[in-house]
């Protein structure tokens, strides 16, 4: 479990084939690898990816063919967000993120407005239902606040403090984005839609 407060951007340095999955090298950047140990959950730019081995001030992770399906921005050279799990006695700074990317976003809109930046956002048609004003969402593992829906389209504003320490301020128009929906609103959804089935038969 996570919070999408990002404690770090870390860097992709290696990427190996894995029997159809693939190894990630990443330069752990600020977050250091001292307190780390095999088998730790960290979120890298969405997607909870566990780690399987520690070198110097990297971190090695597998990434599954379902991971790849999903998500976007695992590639070689690719800056990348960083958050490792939360534990009971962590304050909760954003919301409670899963780590589980539910798919790819595309930026319509990434603009400067006054001193933040407000980021458009397209969702897939089947995640649309979940996105709500003032709801939450998290931007590549990074805990936003949806301001405007409309459709399949969001918006959210992003303030300097965010860009200076995620990925974010790399966004362009066009560009993928991994994209989590709130768990309670998936689970409300699940319920509503259980409920509405058994009423039916």
């Amino acid at each position: 479990m996570f919070t999408g407060i990002i404690t770090a951007i870390g860097k992709i340095q290696r990427v190996q084939p894995l029997a159809g999955d693939l190894r990630l090298t990443i330069d752990a950047g600020t977050l250091g690898v001292d307190d780390l140990a095999i088998g730790d959950s960290i979120a890298v730019s969405g997607p909870c990816l566990t780690v399987v081995a520690i070198e110097a001030n990297s971190f090695l992770v597998d990434a599954s063919q379902e991971t790849l399906r999903c998500t976007v921005g695992l590639e070689v050279g690719a800056e990348v967000n960083l958050e490792k799990s939360l534990r009971l006695a962590d304050r909760l700074g954003g919301h409670l993120v899963s780590g589980h990317v539910d798919g790819v976003g595309e930026v319509l809109a990434f603009q400067r407005v006054g001193e933040s930046w407000l980021l458009r956002v397209r969702v897939p048609d089947e995640l649309a239902i979940y996105v709500a004003r003032k709801g939450s969402i998290a931007i590549n593992g990074v805990s936003l606040t949806v301001n405007e829906v409309a459709q399949t389209m969001f918006e959210v504003n992003l303030i300097p403090h965010t860009l200076d320490v995620t990925t974010l301020k790399h966004l362009k128009a066009g560009q993928g984005v991994n994209l989590e929906v709130d768990m309670i609103a998936r689970y409300v959804e699940r319920i509503l839609g259980t409920s509405n089935t058994v009423r039916e038969s």
